[in-house]
């Protein structure tokens, strides 16, 4: 229950609950983060998860108990038909088939299967708010949350992981940067910002010194150009995101200055905090209620995350999943990666190695061959094609 007047899109999710129209999530995947989806969801009028698909039963019911205190809520559903009747009853479906969370019944399918990347929403609300108010956008991204260890695979993780509640692999997948470049190449990919030298910067920069770091050369900084994604290892930002502005006119100097928002002329606007899962019901509401996205993709390519070997990778090996032992991600432009026929980070998985590739070279399409069983291969081949209209040499 909340205790202030509700207003924006509280007050509107309220209506939809008064009026027995609540937005309905389909949530693909139980683990860490789909709990705390079905646990936030339970806790916001207006919002209902109708339906969880999981290949594992049991979790979703965790889940479920997890939220409610007991599994009453808990539907088991295999056919379209069962999963409209648990949602018509007002109970959650649990199935197996991830294309019944489509669901008429259903308003927004969101995938909670461990995949990286929930920075890039918060960061741009920072670069919406600084371009709104005329300013130039400089830098802007995130402190990395977990120490940088390119090296890291699961095993050497296992035991914080279980600490932490969470999957060895997806811990890794944050350790090894993967998830950072992703999110970096999401936030350039929706903006145009790009990264400023192949895999980023990452200085140490500290809370107080990202305006002074991430900047251009001429002015002190590490920055060959204004309008680049960057993260830090320095203290202070983690789990935050930020941006960094610029100002030249006299006026507003004073006043940011006198704001105590920094020195100038450059300026760090900072959201110190992110709330993962637990703000991904917003979004979804959003996109329900106001038919607008949180963010989106440019009309052209701007960045590529791609794979980098962890490892020395032999012919015919079989290459596994993202936070494993054989590639991390690795963030550049997008022209850089077509010209070096860079194999993008999402295909890597269970593609085949056909040349030897040295542990911190480069998959490419000559030493790798995606397989193209997999629907995203073949979703890509197509995007390539049709973005080659965009190479510029």
């Amino acid at each position: 229950m909340t205790n202030v007047a509700l207003t924006g899109l509280a007050r509107d999710l309220a209506r939809r609950a008064a009026e027995g129209r609540p937005v309905r999530i389909g949530v693909i995947g139980s683990g860490e983060m789909g709990t705390d989806l079905v646990t936030q969801g339970m806790l916001m009028p207006g919002i209902s998860v109708a339906a969880i698909s999981t290949r594992r039963p049991h979790t979703a019911r965790d889940a479920i108990r997890i939220a409610y205190g007991d599994e009453a809520m808990a539907a088991e559903a295999d056919t379209a038909s069962k999963v409209s009747q648990a949602i018509e009853s007002g109970r959650i479906a649990i199935t197996s088939n991830e294309m019944l969370v489509t669901n008429p019944l259903i308003d927004v399918v969101i995938d909670a299967t461990g995949k990286p990347g929930d920075e890039p929403s918060s960061c741009m609300e920072l670069i919406e708010f600084a371009s709104a108010l005329g300013y130039t956008i400089v830098s802007a991204g995130k402190g990395k949350n977990n120490p940088l260890n390119h090296d890291a695979v699961p095993d050497d993780y296992r035991e914080e992981a279980l600490r932490r509640n969470m999957n060895p692999r997806m811990l890794v997948e944050f350790v090894d940067g993967s998830k950072t470049m992703v999110e970096m190449c999401a936030i350039a990919n929706a903006t145009g910002l790009v990264p400023d030298v192949p895999g980023m910067h990452g200085p140490k920069a500290d809370r107080d010194e990202l305006a002074k770091v991430l900047i251009p050369k001429a002015d002190g900084g590490i920055l060959s150009k204004k309008g680049v994604v960057d993260y830090t290892i320095g203290k202070g930002v983690a789990p935050g995101v930020f941006c960094i502005i610029e100002t030249k006119h006299p006026r507003v100097l004073e006043r940011m200055i006198d704001l105590k928002v920094g020195k100038g002329p450059y300026f760090t606007i900072f959201r110190p905090y992110h709330l993962t899962s637990l703000e991904v019901p917003l979004s979804a509401a959003r996109a329900v209620v106001y038919k607008r996205a949180d963010m989106e993709p440019l009309d052209h390519p701007v960045a590529e995350a791609v794979a980098v070997a962890k490892s020395n990778l032999g012919a015919g090996q079989s290459l596994g999943m993202i936070g494993e032992n054989d590639y991390r991600g690795f963030a550049m432009t997008w022209e850089d990666a077509r010209a070096r026929g860079a194999l993008p980070l999402g295909l890597a998985e269970r593609a085949k190695v056909v040349k030897p590739v040295k542990a911190g070279d480069f998959l490419t399409y000559e030493n790798c061959v995606p397989d193209d069983s997999m629907v995203i291969t073949q979703i890509r081949r197509r995007l390539d094609q049709s973005d080659g209209r965009f190479v510029t040499n």
